[in-house]
């Protein structure tokens, strides 16, 4: 398994972040891999459902992702799975004065022939998108 994970603040107050995080399609506008993200079934609240189609190392890659975890103005988390991985997204969020501080965690576990990659090889690329996945979060919050 390979997990990321940053901490970041923007001045963008909690319920606003909060609120536009756990809205799981708005991946299209901070995620740099996700090519679209569309709400299945559910209400938005834990077991909705969402099909995410993503780029990774130059493929596409389509996962159906679940809210597992919804705690208002708290915590995030969602699990994608495809016959190659298991995605869990963990976002935490706490007021930090008028502004927001977000944790984000992402944990992949390969299976298949890509389980067959070292976790190792696979650690470099997704750091990176996570650097990626940071700056595009920031921007895009800050815009709020």
């Amino acid at each position: 398994m390979v997990a990321v994970s940053r901490t970041f603040t923007v001045d963008t107050p909690l319920s606003d972040v909060f609120s536009y995080l756990s809205d799981f399609t708005s991946t299209e506008q901070w995620d740099p891999g996700t090519v679209e993200t569309t709400r299945v079934s559910g209400d938005g609240g834990v077991g909705t459902r969402y099909r995410n189609v993503s780029r990774f190392l130059g493929k596409s890659v389509e996962l159906t992702y679940e809210t597992t975890r919804l705690e208002p103005d708290a915590v995030f988390e969602v699990v994608g799975k495809n016959d190659t991985v298991t995605t869990r997204d963990h976002m935490t969020f706490a007021a930090v004065g008028a502004g927001t501080q977000v944790s984000y965690t992402a944990d992949f576990g390969f299976h298949g022939l890509v389980g067959k990659i070292p976790d190792a090889v696979l650690r470099i690329p997704l750091e990176r998108l996570a650097d990626k996945t940071v700056r595009q979060m920031q921007a895009t919050l800050a815009d709020l």
